[in-house]
């Protein structure tokens, strides 16, 4: 197993490439399993979820090859594997996103079997909506043994609500839609996810044969067609990891410039960057990120988008931790989301917590120590903490983080971090 080892205060300054989305990358492979014929997707990071997903669609029969422009293609061939509509446990249980493929498999196989997902402790995040919406559909669901049983002769469009209890679901939206488009008649989805890695499914689809619209609003309309087929696409940058470079950035008060990064998707996160006192620069897909040297410690608010993302929630606290004076953030998508707090307070960190709030009162400085990561953001944020703090810090169960980012350690080296992935 490794860890990460952080001398901290180093000023991090230079340019930065940003990857494709994971959170866009993984139900777009998903997909795959309605196309006929092959479809060559770009922009797909190099991470653990990433190869986990490529796993779950071998064993569902996908033929998956790594081009040498850097793009995955990968092929379902209609008429064969359709006995093929398990995904097993042992590769579901490594992330929650892996249950996207339970509304592709029912749409085009007719059945699907799905063990529940596993993935980042972060608070519960049942999938009863999904099932919700798949029933609405016509399919039968049952569970069993720790898996869900979904079988329909063929699926029906019908008008359906996804909204739950914090909000809307985002990979619910996005396996009911990919449900719907092939169903027969016309689904519209009320209370839609409208996050940028949604939209990106819904352009891809789009592109492949579906009709979908109300895309990027909180109404989907989807006119089921007969047969989808394989496109090339090339899929978003990640606003999130985006972010938590626009916080490194900041935290180290250094200056970074950012490629391939879509500002309009990052709204709410360059807003409050700028409230805090971050300078930040955005021409065409660059961003330049500066500091000013006078923070202001301020309140967060996650909200599903266009607010602030619950995942840049943890790099937030670690930032407002070096700035003096009062914060609060309000966690609204996942109250629980807060392991990371008594890590932080570990390097010495003034953190409060009372769900679905923290307080913080920032401090001079912090200091490294041991920490371990909880889920994957917090894992980015335990890591922006370790780059100003006094000393050494020591990350481990750094896995989490190799799901998300594809060699943080060495694009951060690069950057001027003094940082190195070691053995444990």
């Amino acid at each position: 197993m490794d860890k990460i080892v952080i001398e901290g205060g180093h000023r991090l300054e230079g340019k930065i490439r940003i990857n494709g989305a994971k959170n866009a990358a993984l139900p777009i492979m998903a997909a795959c399993l309605l196309l006929h014929g092959p479809s060559r997707i770009k922009g797909i990071p190099n991470i653990v979820d990433i190869r986990t997903q490529i796993r779950i669609l071998e064993n569902l029969g996908g033929e998956i090859q790594h081009l040498e422009d850097g793009s995955l293609e990968i092929i379902f061939r209609d008429g064969e594997n359709k006995e093929k509509i398990t995904a097993p446990y042992d590769l579901v249980r490594k992330m929650r996103a892996s249950v996207c493929v339970l509304g592709p498999l029912l749409s085009k196989r007719g059945k699907a079997k799905v063990s529940y997902p596993g993935g980042c402790v972060i608070g519960q995040r049942p999938i009863d909506l999904h099932l919700k919406g798949l029933k609405a559909l016509g399919s039968d669901i049952e569970t069993t043994e720790g898996y869900v049983i979904a079988s329909a002769s063929r699926l029906k469009g019908t008008r359906i609500s996804l909204k739950g209890q914090y909000g809307t679901t985002v990979l619910g939206t996005s396996n009911v839609m990919s449900a719907a488009v092939l169903a027969e008649g016309t689904t519209i989805i009320d209370d839609a996810a409208c996050e940028p890695e949604v939209q990106d499914l819904a352009h891809f689809l789009n592109k492949a044969g579906a009709r979908i619209s109300g895309i990027g609003s909180n109404t989907l309309t989807i006119e089921g067609v007969k047969e989808l087929h394989g496109v090339d696409y090339e899929i978003i940058p990640d606003r999130i990891e985006a972010g938590t470079f626009m916080i490194a950035g900041a935290i180290t008060k250094g200056e970074i410039i950012m490629e391939n990064v879509r500002n309009d998707h990052l709204t709410a996160t360059i807003e409050k960057l700028r409230e805090i006192g971050v300078e930040i620069t955005t021409n065409g897909k660059h961003t330049t990120v500066k500091s000013n040297n006078k923070y202001r410690p301020a309140d967060i608010t996650t909200t599903p988008y266009p607010g602030l993302p619950t995942d840049m929630q943890a790099q937030f606290m670690a930032l407002l931790c070096t700035v003096p004076g009062k914060s609060v953030i309000t966690e609204k998508i996942f109250p629980d989301r807060f392991i990371h707090s008594a890590e932080l307070r570990r390097m010495g960190a003034d953190i409060q917590v009372n769900v679905p709030c923290a307080t913080i009162n920032g401090t001079p400085s912090l200091s490294g120590t041991h920490v371990m990561v909880s889920d994957l953001r917090a894992g980015a944020g335990l890591v922006l903490a370790g780059l100003v703090a006094k000393g050494t810090t020591h990350i481990h169960r750094i896995y989490h983080l190799d799901r998300g980012y594809e060699q943080i350690e060495k694009r951060l080296s690069q950057l001027g971090a003094n940082i190195t992935r070691v053995k444990e």
